[in-house]
């Protein structure tokens, strides 16, 4: 005789279903938490090239102040400086030195050059002074210059060939203003150079100590 088979149903206990409904909640939970995850990487990830753009460029504007403000301090250094009033040269007749040459002392220094060698500004200033027979001082300086400096500080330059600069005009420091030459009462191409305290002949003090006193040997 067959055995009849008995089918059961079983019904998860109520524990049961408590468990599987935490799990289900915690697993969600994770997903969130890895989906927040995802896409707070994704977004560090979406910035950081603009973070490093925007650094790149803040640094490279600090060098160009930097920069900027270098140039700027180089230029008011340039321009509080002296310099010599031509580049190569070899000292001749200096200060204070007698002889036929002269009708009195030499009132300046000479620096022998060739002819049409640049002759610059010694230190920024307004041209007082530019043309020939001495730019008014006499005919035996040639054709000259004379440019007022601060503290009322005069610099001549005599004997030119050529002048570039005429009266009034403002010069910076190492600026050229002229052109060495051989006009006037002189013996060979050469700049004749002064520092004075007024603008005219007479007032000329020793040029190779003043220029000493402001950080310029010859």
């Amino acid at each position: 005789m067959p055995q009849r088979t008995l089918s059961k149903t079983v019904r998860p206990s109520a524990f049961r279903l408590r468990a599987a409904a935490i799990a289900a909640v915690a697993a969600g939970t994770g997903a969130a938490t890895l989906l927040g995850a995802g896409a707070a990487a994704a977004d560090s990830a979406s910035l950081a090239p603009t973070s490093v753009t925007t650094s790149a460029v803040a640094d490279q504007a600090k060098a160009q102040t930097k920069a900027a403000a270098a140039v700027k301090q180089a230029a008011a250094a340039k321009a509080a400086s002296w310099v010599h009033p031509v580049s190569r040269y070899t000292l001749s007749a200096s200060f204070g030195l007698g002889g036929s040459m002269w009708s009195h002392k030499h009132s300046g220094q000479d620096f022998a050059v060739p002819n049409g060698t640049p002759v610059l500004a010694a230190h920024a200033g307004t041209v007082v002074k530019a043309g020939p027979v001495g730019a008014g001082d006499g005919p035996a300086y040639g054709n000259a210059v004379v440019v007022r400096h601060a503290n009322n500080t005069y610099s001549q330059y005599a004997h030119l060939s050529k002048i570039n600069v005429r009266v009034g005009q403002s010069v910076g420091t190492g600026e050229r203003i002229a052109l060495s030459g051989n006009t006037g009462n002189s013996s060979g191409p050469h700049l004749h150079f002064e520092i004075r305290t007024s603008p005219n002949y007479g007032s000329a003090v020793n040029p190779v100590a003043f220029l000493r006193t402001v950080g310029v040997t010859v």
